[in-house]
């Protein structure tokens, strides 16, 4: 029997799978996305990671946002119709600006919800999340915190730089004025949720205090909670969304939850298995698939049954 020869096409050198990414090198991406270091102190940290085999590229590509992997229903989707829409926000910035997104299908009135973005204005991620949510059959409605500024410029970084600069307490009201102008809205059917990711967690549990009788659901995802004082308005049904490694949110849920009970709100809150802040978002490094398809199935579950 001739067997065959072994040519240089033929052989393959084995390959070394990449090395995981440091649960550090996430950490360090939060602190750096939340204002607790700046970027030198960020790229500094990374670097030291070089020592044990980690090249920079490799680690900005992991940790950096790439919008490009976030489009889960392209804008040019025949079930829905997407455009821009202005509200008055006379208590924030005078005028506010959101991407609404409407069931191509939709006769009458629909379930509205407000998408709100994170610390950086309305990126593709959250444009697509609005998306996702029409697909469902909902009106979603996703305002951008920089709107007076000009929006989202683009890019993360300066984005978060942006949004920095902005009078917190009138980010809040522009998000206070939106919810009351997506439940008016005329295809409103009179039931408003809320779903928010990161700062916009936050703004979600802040409606669900600040404006009770507006918000009838909400879904705050690793969001920290409205100011004490306020939590004992709450009436909304909550779906508390969190990362097991995220120390920095996860430490105001106890305090929380209490409030919650006190309040007499019906809510439930689960907490996912060894994922980061930011789980949720599919263009980083800090996505995890399965999880985020679990908490986004409960998300819309929950608006089905308490949005109608």
């Amino acid at each position: 029997m001739n067997l065959p020869s072994c040519t240089s096409a033929d052989h393959t050198e084995p390959t070394t799978p990449p090395l995981p990414i440091p649960q550090e090198a996430f950490d360090w991406y939060d602190e750096y996305a939340h204002g607790i270091i700046d970027r030198r102190t960020f790229m500094a940290r990374l670097g030291q990671l070089s020592a044990v085999g980690f090249s920079m590229p490799v680690l900005l590509g992991a940790l950096m946002p790439n919008y490009a992997k976030a489009e889960q229903v392209s804008f040019n989707d025949p079930d829905i119709k997407a455009r821009f829409a202005k509200f008055p926000s006379p208590q924030g910035h005078g005028e506010g600006r959101g991407y609404l997104v409407v069931p191509t299908a939709l006769k009458g009135k629909a379930p509205v919800v407000l998408v709100v973005h994170e610390n950086r204005g309305l990126n593709p991620y959250i444009a697509d999340v609005a998306r996702r949510l029409a697909k469902d059959g909902f009106v979603a409605f996703a305002p951008d915190a920089l709107h007076s500024l000009g929006g989202y410029p683009g890019n993360d970084d300066e984005g978060r730089s942006m949004q920095s600069s902005l009078d917190r307490a009138k980010i809040e009201q522009d998000f206070i004025a939106a919810a009351k102008f997506l439940k008016a809205h005329e295809l409103s059917n009179g039931k408003l949720g809320a779903v928010g990711f990161c700062f916009g967690g936050y703004i979600v549990n802040l409606l669900a205090a600040a404006v009770p009788d507006v918000l009838n659901a909400g879904v705050p995802f690793y969001g920290t909670p409205a100011a004490k004082e306020l939590r004992k308005n709450i009436k909304a049904p909550m779906l508390i969304q969190l990362a097991e490694i995220d120390q920095r949110v996860n430490a105001a849920w106890a305090e929380y939850e209490q409030d919650l009970k006190a309040a007499g709100v019906e809510y439930a809150m689960h907490m996912y298995p060894k994922c980061n802040h930011g789980f949720h978002n599919d263009s980083t490094g800090r996505y995890d698939a399965e999880n985020a398809k679990l908490a986004w199935e409960r998300t819309i579950a929950f608006f089905k049954k308490h949005l109608g």
